[in-house]
């Protein structure tokens, strides 16, 4: 049985508005033992109306933890987790927060694709033979991001982002929702497959194998209506096959009500695949937990 839901993020991150004593309750009510706040860092998102966000206050965050950590100890174990939104230039930034905070967990993620992305990007470029200053990264999430592209292209591009991503940090303890953008395609995961991007999926899975890093089995796909985590089943297969072993698994809850989302189904698909074990971690050291 799932006990601990170690992707989770509170209003310290800038798309949740619930407090984090919010989420404990509700984490408390569903049974769990552990959970990990992973609040959002993510540098170079473009901001919104001038606002910076999904850049946390990490010195309040912290804080706010080791609070909450002595109130509810007798209820639940509370870790402190953070989910990087990682660009390969952004790689010093992120190793000067890691060695920083004492973080129990560490999660990697692609939200981004770097620019030029958009029409507007590109034509500047063409007209002025440089990049505009406003010039900003894609987000699957955005609806303009999949205009006159094929889903193909976009896959393509952004399981690239993983790989490059691996290649320049590697501080950090698993690799969350490696096909994210599927959530937000026109057609969702109709037609998507792991043998359409075998080349470039065999790459995302070795690279994080070698590394020693975990894959993040996300749950909030069947809240998007997938049918399948994210990543879904023919991938996870497949990193089985190729050697992985160290599996995460978060919610990614925003509202309480999404904590431990379908992780009986999770459960159920892991033992499936032949999986014994899942990973949390604590102090940035793994532990496995059984099935």
């Amino acid at each position: 049985m799932i006990t601990s839901d170690i992707h989770m993020h509170s209003a310290f991150s800038s798309d949740s508005e619930s407090s984090m004593e919010s989420m404990i309750e509700g984490a408390i009510e569903k049974g769990l033992k552990t959970i990990c706040f992973t609040e959002h860092l993510d540098y170079e998102y473009p901001p919104e109306d001038g606002k910076v966000i999904f850049e946390v206050d990490l010195d309040a965050y912290q804080k706010k933890i080791k609070e909450l950590q002595d109130v509810y100890r007798k209820q639940i174990e509370v870790l402190f987790g953070i989910e990087f939104g990682l660009m390969p230039h952004l790689a010093d930034r992120y190793e000067k927060i890691a060695e920083s905070y004492d973080f129990d967990f560490i999660i990697g993620s692609s939200h981004l694709i770097p620019a030029p992305w958009y029409k507007e990007d590109i034509d500047y470029i063409q007209k002025y033979g440089k990049a505009p200053a406003s010039m900003i990264h894609g987000d699957p999430y955005e609806k303009r991001f999949w205009e006159n592209r094929s889903v193909e292209e976009i896959c393509g591009k952004y399981f690239q982002t993983i790989v490059d991503n691996i290649s320049a940090f590697k501080n950090f303890d698993t690799y969350a929702h490696i096909d994210y953008l599927i959530r937000y395609a026109p057609r969702k995961n109709e037609n998507y497959t792991y043998k359409m991007y075998k080349e470039i999926l065999d790459e995302v899975l070795k690279a994080i194998i070698q590394e020693g890093l975990a894959l993040e089995i996300n749950t909030a796909g069947y809240k998007y209506g997938l049918g399948q985590p994210n990543p879904q089943a023919d991938i996870l297969s497949r990193y089985r096959e190729l050697g992985g072993e160290k599996i995460t698994i978060g919610a990614d809850a925003h509202k309480p009500e999404h904590i431990a989302y379908d992780f009986k189904k999770a459960e159920d698909l892991l033992k499936s695949l032949g999986f014994k074990y899942y990973t949390i971690f604590r102090k940035r050291q793994p532990q496995q937990m059984p099935l």
